[in-house]
């Protein structure tokens, strides 16, 4: 379970706040596969580190009962001096994971070849995406969170990507956000729009991406 208890986020900037989120209050279960659809700017990837744990609310409470991801295509929460590998062996300590499997997991995942063993300031966009994406699966959470990844490399990589998720999916809880509804209607089940600091949730994804095509077009 992961509840949300009159949650606010300010963002503390020179000569200016910004307030992305004003007393959120939900609960997301064990087994639910949740998409979240929002504008640009709107609070989708600080909700998603707020439910991680890698950033804090500046009021009120986010509780955790299971375990869960970083998410995933957020390289930032790696120690970008380290090697990608170094990375792994790190996460495979704190998870109790053994190291030689879990690294050759992800140099057989995602595909980095010799960058592997390289500083991961030295990789692309796409390839810390790949990297987080490839320690995320090789760890077993019981929440997953997906922040736009199922995009990053080749065609054959993002079929082995949705290959995995799919099967997390089926024996975790997942939360998505997505600017793609096809990619959102694939893999979850119910759905949310993040709006003007609001999370409305629906009984099912098709509703909450019809609501956020209408106000996308109205440019509300």
């Amino acid at each position: 379970m992961i509840r949300f208890d009159n949650v606010s986020k300010t963002y503390h900037l020179r000569n200016f706040q910004k307030l992305v989120f004003a007393d959120l209050n939900f609960r997301i279960e064990k087994g639910q596969s949740i998409g979240i659809c929002g504008a640009n700017g709107a609070g989708k990837s600080t909700l998603m580190r707020l439910i991680s744990g890698v950033e804090q609310p500046t009021t009120g409470k986010v509780t955790r009962t299971m375990s869960t991801s970083w998410p995933i295509g957020y390289s930032s929460c790696f120690q970008s001096s380290l090697t990608g590998a170094d990375n792994a062996r790190f996460i495979s300590r704190i998870y109790n994971r053994d190291e030689q499997e879990l690294i050759a997991f992800v140099e057989e995942f995602a595909q980095l070849g010799p960058y592997l063993h390289q500083p991961v300031h030295t990789y692309s966009a796409g390839m810390g995406a790949r990297l987080a994406f490839g320690i995320s699966i090789a760890v077993d959470f019981e929440c997953y969170l997906v922040d736009e990844v199922t995009g990053a490399g080749d065609e054959r990589f993002r079929a082995k990507s949705e290959e995995a998720l799919i099967s997390r999916r089926d024996r975790a809880t997942l939360i998505m956000i997505s600017h793609d509804p096809g990619a959102l209607k694939a893999y979850c089940t119910t759905g949310a729009v993040l709006y003007a600091g609001s999370l409305v949730f629906f009984d099912s994804v098709e509703e909450a991406c019809e609501l956020h095509h209408w106000l996308q077009t109205r440019g509300v």
